[in-house]
């Protein structure tokens, strides 16, 4: 299977091969490379429906030059908790950020969300995060007040008094809630609508079926989210392996 960059001719199938309705999983059969390095490369050049190849390779050219040679990392170093492939979770990561950022999270808060997801402890330091992602302790400031500001993470003091971030069971239950609720104000207005616009004319109909749609989304997903929240509490069944590698799991 072939290693290190894509090359601008394979990035050319890959938009054939989204122009031609394939699966990621089918494109990377065809240019023998792993899914997920196919799935990565799109999600970060505009998605399926945007990939340019000409733009995704100048703007791998352009990374590649601001990026700083990385050290070489030293056999044993940061073994992985769980026999973990290192390299796998970290393109997981990549992918994972990726599809963060297609739904609109901004680029350095969906770093840190998938940063603190892949970790089995779901919490990090600002130190640990500015270490894992190589970025300056003002960007994951920033982010963690973002991330913070929408309910997706919350702070707390470890024992050694130092300020942690984690990701709580409940986030994504919290979040379908709130997107629920998000829809009233546009409900209520859509009906204030009608009464302007006149019942019975056209204009007034559509704003009435938003309203009527809008309504039964919201409480269906407000139903589901209350009768599936105790899945996000499922623990992890216990891990029969070797726990060779527990006690260095920071991600």
């Amino acid at each position: 299977m072939p290693g290190g960059r894509l090359t601008q001719q394979e990035r050319q199938q890959i938009a054939l091969g989204l122009a031609d309705g394939l699966a990621y999983a089918e494109i990377a059969r065809r240019l023998d490379r792993p899914t997920s390095t196919i799935t990565r490369e799109v999600l970060r050049n505009g998605g399926p429906t945007a990939y340019r190849a000409d733009l995704a390779h100048r703007a791998t050219e352009r990374r590649a030059h601001r990026r700083k040679p990385a050290a070489p990392r030293q056999p044993g170093t940061a073994p992985q908790a769980h026999g973990r492939d290192a390299e796998a979770v970290r393109d997981f990561e990549e992918v994972f950020t990726a599809v963060l950022m297609q739904a609109g999270t901004p680029r350095m808060m969906a770093r840190v969300q998938a940063s603190l997801y892949v970790t089995d402890s779901g919490s990090l330091t600002a130190a640990e995060l500015v270490q894992r992602l190589q970025v300056s302790p003002a960007s994951v400031s920033k982010a963690v007040s973002f991330l913070e500001s929408q309910g997706l993470i919350r702070r707390e003091r470890d024992e050694r008094r130092r300020e942690r971030y984690i990701v709580d069971d409940d986030i994504w239950y919290q979040a379908m809630v709130a997107s629920a609720r998000s829809s009233l104000q546009i409900i209520d207005t859509a009906r204030q609508g009608v009464g302007v616009l006149g019942p019975g004319t056209p204009a007034a109909a559509r704003l009435e079926n938003i309203a009527r749609f809008l309504d039964f989304v919201s409480e269906s997903l407000t139903r589901a989210a209350e009768q599936a929240r105790e899945v996000l509490h499922t623990k992890a069944a216990p891990d029969p392996g070797p726990a060779a590698g527990d006690a260095a799991d920071h991600g």
